[in-house]
C-alpha cells in the first residue's frame, strides 16, 4: 500500500480541519451560539471518511467491477430522487436528507468506477464510433445531463473532463478527444449564454474592474481582498477578517482564500504542493497497477481530486470564472469529503497490485501483462517487466 498517499491526505485533512474551525467559529457561535458547531460536524464527517477508505482500501479493488452495473444504475436512481423530492438550497435542487447527501458528489466515483470497467471490457474496440465512441458519447451525455438538470453545471464539466481523460489514457483516438471536447464546450457555452447567473459571473471574471462591486464582483472581490492580505507569510491563524461575512461560503468554495489570508502565501503553495504529490503518486499507481482496469481506475481517481483542486484554485486566484467546486479535503462538507476518502481508499486498493486469481499465471510461467503486450494501444506503459516489486503478487 503507497503510505505516501496516506501521509499527503492526512497532511490535507489536517490543513482542512484547521481552517474550517478558524473560518467558522464566529458563524457557529451567531447561529448555534456554539463556536465548534461546523468544526464538529466536519470531524464526524473525517470519521466517516476515514471508515470509508479503509474499507475501500482493505477491499480487492477488482471486486467493485463486478458490482459496477449495479453502482451506476443506484448513483443514476439517486440523481433521478433529487429532482423530484429533494431540497433546494441556494437556488439548487442538488440535495437529499436535508442537506445531508448531495447525489452528484457520490457520481464522481460511481461514474470513475463504471467507467474504468466498461472501458476496460471495450479494448481497442473504442476507437470504433459505432462500438465505443458513440455508446460512450450517449452515456456521458446522460450523465451529465442529469446533474445539470440539478444546476450543478461545475460537477457536470468535472465528471465530462474526467471521463474523456479516461477514455483518451484507454486508448482512444485523439481526434476523437478532440471533437468530443468541441462539442461539450458548446453545449456548456448554450447552458451557460441561456442562464442568468451564469452569464453574470462569465462577464464578473472577463471584466471584474467594471463590474458592480456589491453585485456580481462582490465575491471575487473580497476573495481577493483575502489573498492580498495574506502578503507571504499571512495574517496568523485565527486572524482572518474576510471570514467574518465579506466572503460568502468562506468555509466551503472560499475556504482557500480564508487559508492565503491567515497562511499566506508560503501556506497556500504547502497545500498546492501536497496535491502536486498527490498526483504524482497516483499516476505511479497507476503505471504500476496489474491490468487495464486498474491503470484507467488509478488515473481517474487522481484526475479527478487533482482537477477539482485546480478548479477550485484557479477560481480563488481569479485565474477561472466562479463556480462552486469544493476544495477536496479542505472545504467543509459531508459528501464530497467522504467520496473524496473512498477515493483515495480505492487508489490505495489499486497500489497494492492485486490481480483476481483466474488471471494469475501458473508457477514458473511469466505474465503477459496488458500494458506491455496485450494492449498496445493503451497510453500508460508498465514499468514491471523493468524491475519487479517486491510487494507485488504473484
Amino acid at each position: 500500500m503507497d503510505y505516501f498517499v496516506l501521509i499527503t491526505v492526512a497532511a490535507l485533512l489536517f490543513f482542512g480541519l484547521m481552517m474550517i474551525y478558524s473560518a467558522t467559529f464566529a458563524l457557529g457561535y451567531q447561529q448555534y451560539n456554539q463556536p465548534t458547531y461546523y468544526f464538529s460536524r466536519q470531524l464526524l464527517w473525517v470519521g466517516i471518511g476515514l471508515l470509508a477508505m479503509v474499507i475501500f482500501a482493505n477491499v480487492e479493488y477488482h471486486t467493485w467491477r463486478r458490482f459496477s452495473i449495479l453502482i451506476m444504475a443506484g448513483t443514476m436512481s439517486l440523481m433521478l430522487l433529487v429532482l423530484i423530492v429533494g431540497g433546494e438550497y441556494f437556488g439548487a435542487q442538488r440535495w437529499l436528507f436535508r442537506g445531508s447527501i448531495q447525489p452528484s458528489e457520490l457520481s464522481k466515483l460511481a461514474i470513475i468506477i463504471y467507467l474504468a470497467d466498461w472501458l476496460a471490457v471495450k479494448g481497442d474496440k473504442i476507437r470504433q464510433v459505432s462500438y465505443g465512441v458513440l455508446p460512450f458519447g450517449i452515456l456521458l451525455s446522460l450523465i451529465a445531463g442529469l446533474i445539470v438538470l440539478q444546476q450543478d453545471l461545475s460537477t457536470a464539466i468535472l465528471v465530462s473532463v474526467t471521463a474523456l481523460v479516461m477514455f483518451f489514457v484507454a486508448g482512444g483516438d485523439l481526434w476523437q478527444i478532440i471533437a468530443g471536447l468541441s462539442a461539450g464546450t458548446m453545449v456548456f457555452a448554450m447552458l451557460i449564454v441561456s442562464s442568468s447567473y451564469r452569464l453574470a459571473r462569465i462577464t464578473a471574471f472577463l471584466d471584474p474592474i467594471n463590474s458592480d462591486p456589491l453585485g456580481d464582483g462582490y465575491q471575487i472581490r473580497q476573495i481577493l481582498i483575502a489573498l492580498g492580505s495574506g502578503g507571504v507569510t499571512g495574517l496568523g491563524l485565527g486572524a482572518s477578517r474576510q471570514k467574518f461575512g465579506y466572503i460568502p461560503a468562506s468555509h466551503t468554495d472560499g475556504i482557500f482564500a480564508i487559508l492565503g489570508e491567515e497562511l499566506g502565501l508560503l501556506g497556500c503553495l504547502v497545500v498546492i504542493g501536497l496535491f502536486v504529490f498527490l498526483a504524482y503518486r497516483g499516476f505511479q499507481i497507476a503505471l504500476a497497477a496489474p491490468d487495464t482496469f486498474g491503470s484507467i481506475l488509478a488515473v481517474g481517481i487522481t484526475f479527478s481530486l487533482v482537477f477539482q483542486a485546480i478548479v477550485n484554485v484557479g477560481v480563488i486566484t481569479a485565474l477561472l470564472p466562479f463556480t462552486g467546486i469544493p476544495l477536496p479535503f479542505i472545504s467543509f462538507g459531508g459528501s464530497s469529503l467522504v467520496v473524496s476518502m473512498a477515493s483515495v481508499g480505492l487508489l490505495l486498493a489499486v497500489s497494492r497490485r492485486t490481480m483476481p486469481e483466474e488471471e494469475q499465471p501458473t508457477k514458473g510461467k511469466p505474465r503477459a501483462t496488458h500494458l506491455g503486450r496485450r494492449n498496445r494501444q493503451t497510453r500508460l506503459s508498465n514499468p514491471r517487466h523493468a524491475i519487479r516489486p517486491k510487494s507485488a503478487t504473484r
